[in-house]
């Protein structure tokens, strides 16, 4: 049996913050209270004076990239990230090659987790215009959800008939999780802009041509479905201020039908920055204005918003590189979100409270997590310590994304990752992720 006492940490949880031991036991975790004693010689003893512990965060949108696009990036790598990131279950996007819009696909990729992933993983079964039967297959009890785009990303899965996305809609009572940007809109933009530059448009109009109207009209007919069939909607990387008004903060979390996530990038950068990081922070939906940042971080703390993610999506640098039409969108994340948040934090803009509620608590809520995301006895031993004191720079050396970069590069944060547990085992420690991998499929308190 193995053992571990953490001692004198300030634990984090259901918004509260108070200083204790936690006794992890196997996977699990067997005890929280103010001082526990060692129950055997063999017992491992950290001390955590000083830092926060808190629940593993929920990461419940990323692109790993396998199969089929593993030069960016495989569940190995990105999950190794992702834990020294103090990010301990994840839940990727079909839009790998094959896309994951069979049931055998959407298997293989478990398979694949299963014996590379670092971090406790699942996998959504992705929607298109004619898998609908593919898709009612899906097993509450151990997939994620339903993911659907409704405006062209990385791979081709757009779902634009609007009769099956009815059927969807109206078939299933999983969770429908939604990519929203208007098609017509974004090739309307895309040919005034290359009228005027040809090939060759600047990156700093990325955010014009996927435009706030693009996200607003795509999302709007998306929650209009929902609210006509019922459906439970989870909305992806929302961008944009105009949107926040779609949203409700009048019921709790576990009674809303239509839940609202933002991707750390659109709460941190602004159209600003294309200037000095141009296609490195090119994402779809894009990083909008100042003004839509302010009003995406309102929303966040007014609980219109409900859960932090990254979109990580790697690409790389040679891929970067290309001419703003052939630059493929999204970025690496999962390492930095957490410490990016807590940056947040020491700017006075979040408590780690509101962290924790946002990256740990709601994600397991929304998707219905079982024994994960919260410190609680009898739950899953996934825990992240943070030292808030402990300043480090990233740089390319310290970077573990498969595609080696980062937008973050060459930022100091105040705060650092120091440990990270996965079931129980300690799979991270001082900027080391050690070879244990133990992530496990994730499960669903759902009715089959």
């Amino acid at each position: 049996m193995s053992t571990v006492l953490i001692r004198n940490a300030k634990i984090v949880n259901e918004g509260a913050i108070f200083e204790g031991d936690i006794l992890i036991e196997n996977e699990f975790i067997k005890e929280i209270a103010e001082k526990i004693s060692p129950k055997s010689s063999d017992c491992v003893i950290i001390d955590a004076e000083g830092s926060y512990v808190i629940p593993g965060a929920i990461d419940d949108q990323v692109h790993f990239r396998e199969p089929g696009l593993t030069h960016k990036g495989n569940i190995e790598t990105e999950s190794r990230a992702a834990v020294a990131g103090g990010i301990t279950s994840f839940i990727e996007q079909p839009n790998t090659v094959p896309n994951a819009v069979t049931q055998e696909l959407l298997e293989d990729k478990y398979q694949i987790a299963a014996k590379t992933s670092y971090a406790n993983y699942s996998f959504m079964m992705g929607g298109t215009n004619d898998n609908l039967e593919e898709v009612l297959k899906t097993n509450p009890r151990n997939v994620a959800g339903i993911k659907l785009f409704l405006g062209s990303s990385t791979g081709n899965m757009l779902v634009d008939n609007p009769e099956v996305l009815e059927k969807i809609f109206s078939s299933t009572k999983m969770l429908i999780a939604v990519h929203c940007e208007d098609e017509a809109t974004i090739k309307a933009n895309i040919q005034k802009y290359k009228e005027e530059f040809g090939d060759d448009i600047p990156m700093k109009y990325h955010h014009l041509i996927r435009s706030e109207e693009a996200c607003y009209l795509s999302s709007s007919r998306a929650i209009e479905l929902a609210k006509k069939t019922g459906a439970r909607l989870h909305v992806f990387h929302l961008s944009t201020a105009k949107e926040m008004e779609l949203f409700t903060n009048k019921i709790p979390l576990e009674q809303k039908q239509i839940t609202a996530e933002v991707c750390l990038h659109h709460l941190w950068f602004t159209d600003a920055d294309y200037e000095t990081k141009g296609a490195l922070i090119k994402w779809n939906p894009a990083v909008k204005t100042q003004a839509d940042k302010d009003v995406l971080w309102k929303a966040l703390l007014d609980d219109r918003i409900d859960v932090i993610a990254t979109d990580h999506a790697p690409h790389t640098l040679e891929e970067k590189s290309n001419p703003y039409l052939t630059c493929p969108s999204g970025g690496p994340l999962v390492q930095h979100a957490v410490v990016a948040m807590f940056e947040a934090h020491h700017q006075g803009k979040i408590s780690v409270e509101r962290i924790v509620e946002k990256m740990c608590h709601n994600p397991a809520k929304i998707f219905k997590i079982e024994k994960r995301g919260f410190i609680r006895e009898g739950y899953f031993a996934d825990l992240a310590i943070v030292n808030t004191h402990l300043p480090w720079n990233v740089k390319k050396e310290n970077i573990l994304y498969k595609c080696g970069w980062s937008p973050f590069e060459g930022y100091n944060f105040k705060s650092r990752i120091t440990h990270t547990f996965v079931n129980g085992k300690l799979v991270y420690h001082n900027g080391k992720v050690k070879e244990v991998k133990v992530g496990q499929r994730l499960l669903f308190e759902r009715e089959a």
